[in-house]
């Protein structure tokens, strides 16, 4: 199995606290013989060394260091397996509808976890107001590409 956990915001050296949800979630899923794509820009070393500190082999992480958005986190990790490779995608909860639609959008082949309840804190709140705003932002964006065809990843 291969599992994504998309980026988030770190604080310095650590994850912040919902980024290490998706994490927490990615390690209780996986197996020795799953890999697993930690993505995103600024943040993918500090989420790969967080996994090894939850027993996570090294082996199994695949950086993914460039993306800075979810889609550009579909984009990149797709590449990164043979074609039709199916793919965990694992978001917070309150990040899996758009999540979900850019996956359809992209063809990408896989299924979106969520992990879960977001704590009622500052950054959990903030989260699920930017998602308000995202998604029809992501809509918009998806439905422009769909016009040009610029629909799928391979």
């Amino acid at each position: 199995m291969h599992i994504v956990v998309l980026g988030a915001k770190v604080h310095a050296t650590r994850p912040s606290s919902l980024l290490a949800q998706r994490l927490e979630v990615a390690a209780r899923l996986a197996s020795p013989t799953d890999t697993i794509v930690v993505s995103g820009k600024g943040e993918a070393e500090i989420m790969r060394a967080f996994l090894i500190d939850l027993g996570i082999d090294a082996q199994q992480i695949i950086v993914e260091n460039a993306a800075t958005s979810t889609n550009e986190n579909l984009e990149n990790t797709v590449q990164l397996a043979p074609p039709g490779t199916y793919w965990l995608v694992v978001t917070n909860s309150f990040h899996v509808w758009r999540t979900r639609l850019w996956i359809w959008h992209l063809g990408f082949p896989g299924k979106v976890i969520g992990s879960g309840l977001f704590p009622l804190r500052k950054a959990g709140i903030y989260g699920l107001i930017r998602e308000f705003f995202a998604l029809p932002h992501s809509a918009v964006r998806i439905a422009f590409r769909r016009f040009l065809h610029l629909n799928k990843i391979r």
